[in-house]
């Protein structure tokens, strides 16, 4: 008998725990598997004899089983290259799978254009019951994405709430309140002309971020120079931030990035214009990505958590699949974290610094 063989026939079986705990193998299963009719007392002991014997699932059996896929997707309408530059989806996906690796889940991640490849894609995951829910990621004005996966029978959960009626819950954080907080940091230090580079306005978060900045920019007494719109990509935060330094003697002392890839990128392009960071010109992010503490200057950033959001995303799309009570989360609101990237504008005269922690 070779080696593989011999592995499985020691591995423990359903039968085996069934005999161990003294029940059926019937009970066993609708007791692994969450279902009623199994009192607490029983339920205990059956995963009780399952421990002891070192009894794990098999993923297809159970699937087969409860009629699940034990799957669940994230599809992700950006480019290859943003998505593999984006430090936030790696955040993101590394909080579903702290809670997927003690729930027997596996995450199914794909990669499509908006519009027919993306409804493709959703059908596809569909069929078969290949998933049984989906995350719906960078929610878009008026998204069709709602009503695709409503029809398709998924569950889902929305990160941050669509602006259409949606059955599903949220996990949402507020974007503009850490924009507004870049603002008054900037403001307060002399900072009258200060633009934003926004991400594109048909995502609701781009959108919301930049009318945020205007607004808080308008509130603090100070117009806008520009918002300039971009696809969130380091490439194109270089080239909003060149037509910003462009602009000569009415170019902003301050920019507001919409995400810290753009910052960075941001801050290399003002450098080797010939710029100084902070002194001639400051710059803040968003997402307070590990890289932007660590580059010179770093990166002053709205601070917030991805691996948290993906993680209750991941517990509020496993309470919806087993259809328990899932109401939309709200996330704590984003913190400013001031480190070197932001000074006292060019000859101001500052209103009250805030302090670097």
């Amino acid at each position: 008998m070779s080696e593989d063989a011999e592995q499985a026939a020691a591995r423990p079986t359903i039968t085996d725990v069934a005999r161990h705990a003294g029940v059926s193998k019937g009970l066993v299963s609708f007791a692994l598997n969450g279902r009623p009719g199994v009192s607490a007392e029983t339920r205990a002991r059956i995963l009780a004899s399952a421990e002891a014997l070192g009894w794990t699932p098999s993923l297809r059996a159970r699937s087969l089983s409860v009629d699940r896929s034990y799957a669940l997707g994230l599809v992700i309408g950006r480019s290859v290259d943003v998505i593999a530059a984006d430090p936030f989806f790696h955040a993101f996906i590394a909080g579903v799978e702290s809670e997927f690796s003690t729930a027997g889940q596996v995450l199914v991640l794909a990669q499509a254009t908006p519009g027919r490849e993306e409804a493709a894609t959703y059908r596809g995951l569909a069929a078969d019951k290949r998933v049984d829910g989906v995350f719906l990621t960078d929610l878009r004005a008026g998204d069709d994405r709602i009503a695709l996966v409503q029809e398709l029978g998924l569950a889902a959960v929305t990160l941050g709430r669509p602006d259409v009626p949606s059955p599903f819950p949220s996990v949402s954080v507020d974007d503009g309140s850490g924009i507004r907080a870049a603002v008054e940091h900037l403001v307060a230090l002399g900072h009258r002309r200060i633009a934003h580079v926004a991400g594109p306005s048909s995502m609701l978060h781009g959108r919301r971020r930049a009318d945020a900045f205007v607004a808080a920019a308008i509130a603090n007494g100070v117009e806008p120079v520009a918002v300039v719109e971009t696809d969130f990509s380091a490439i194109d935060g270089a080239r909003a931030t060149r037509e910003l330094i462009a602009l000569g003697a009415d170019r902003p002392t301050a920019i507001v990035y919409s995400n810290d890839l753009m910052a960075l990128a941001g801050l290399g392009v003002a450098q080797r214009a010939g710029l100084r960071v902070p002194q001639d010109l400051s710059i803040t992010g968003f997402d307070n990505t590990e890289l932007g503490e660590h580059t010179f200057p770093s990166i002053t950033t709205v601070a917030t958590d991805a691996t948290d959001w993906g993680a209750r995303s991941a517990r509020l799309l496993l309470a919806a699949i087993a259809k328990q009570p899932a109401e939309n989360i709200d996330l704590p609101e984003p913190r400013l974290v001031v480190r070197e990237s932001t000074a006292t504008a060019p000859n101001a005269h500052p209103r009250g610094i805030d302090a670097a922690p």
